[in-house]
């Protein structure tokens, strides 16, 4: 029996899984509120129990964190913990543990995935061999790479979410001197991801909100989007407007550092909500928008995950190969 786990800045899905061949069977998945927990030993305790799996039962685990990992260890970036891999194997006496960047693990999943876990936004030609990078918007950004090693694809990490934002319009740089004044400086993330709608939604709003959005409140993306695709609010659009140019720019960007002539794959929790707002075309036509190389980026696949719990998956296939 393996142990999944996908600790993300809000939620955070614990899996039991069959060490299946390729791609690992669920048995039990539980969700939980990251916060509801101070830290990772008491939320495993709290689902073994449910799960009434007893801990020997259990020898092989991975958990993807959102942050980076650094000598078997990791401080997340926007929740107050810190997770120690060598102290949880040691608590629940698990001989194999993995601790993983969570796009890292994402990443684990995009070789299993089925054609019904993605909706394809560009058709392409994959060159067998390519690269494959991976972007993924929800309480923050992530991006990872699957580099094709020894007939396989290996996944590594990155932090390039908290890389620099590169303005392209007017708006987006009046956008980049609202963020630089606010925190100091303009990340990709501040724009690209949750936190990223709200930061868009102060410069985007000239008027007051007409769909009544209180932007500290802790759902306060979802509701700015659904203003948005229900047309309710002039300013709310103008904001998913923004948001989707930006994810398709940064995208284009990924490829393009990384050459992922493998394909493109877009994860995380704001993408298959929005899915109406990413066909438009406007987040292909900035993904594209890379002249000399705009004809490379023409032919990568490019393909927006649905399976939510893609992540959980990757953590169970890593832990299938330890």
């Amino acid at each position: 029996m393996l142990l999944a786990g996908d600790i993300g800045g809000t939620k955070t899905l614990l899996g039991l899984f069959d060490s299946a061949p390729v791609r690992p069977h669920p048995v039990f998945v539980r969700s939980f509120g990251t916060l509801d927990y101070d830290d990772l030993s008491t939320m495993i305790a709290s689902f073994l129990k449910e799960s009434e799996v007893p801990r020997t039962g259990v020898k092989t685990a991975c958990f993807g964190v959102a942050g980076p990992v650094v000598d078997e260890a990791a401080t997340l970036t926007n929740v107050p913990w810190r997770v120690d891999a060598r102290h949880v194997a040691s608590t629940f006496g698990f001989r194999r543990l993995g601790l993983i960047n969570d796009l890292e693990a994402m990443a684990w999943s995009v070789p299993v995935l089925r054609e019904s876990e993605v909706h394809t936004l560009q058709e392409g030609v994959a060159l067998r061999g390519g690269n494959i990078a991976l972007i993924a918007a929800g309480t923050g950004l992530g991006q990872a790479l699957l580099h094709y090693v020894g007939g396989r694809f290996v996944p590594a990490a990155s932090e390039g979410g908290h890389a620099d934002f590169a303005a392209r319009t007017e708006r987006e740089m009046v956008l980049v001197r609202e963020l630089t004044a606010r925190y100091g400086r303009a990340e990709v993330e501040y724009v690209v991801s949750g936190r990223g709608l709200v930061n868009v939604h102060r410069v985007a709003h000239q008027q007051p909100c007409r769909a009544g959005v209180d932007l500290e409140a802790p759902d306060a993306p979802a509701e700015i989007s659904t203003a948005a695709l229900e047309r309710r609010c002039p300013g709310c659009m103008e904001t998913l407007d923004i948001f989707v140019e930006a994810y398709g720019a940064e995208a284009g960007n990924l490829a393009l550092r990384t050459v992922s002539t493998g394909g493109l794959f877009i994860g995380g929790g704001i993408a298959p909500k929005i899915l109406p707002a990413l066909t438009t075309g406007a987040f292909m036509r900035a993904f594209l928008a890379k002249a000399p190389l705009d004809a490379m980026l023409a032919k990568m696949p490019v393909k927006i995950i649905l399976n939510p719990e893609a992540a959980l998956l990757g953590s169970a296939v890593f832990a299938a190969d330890l």
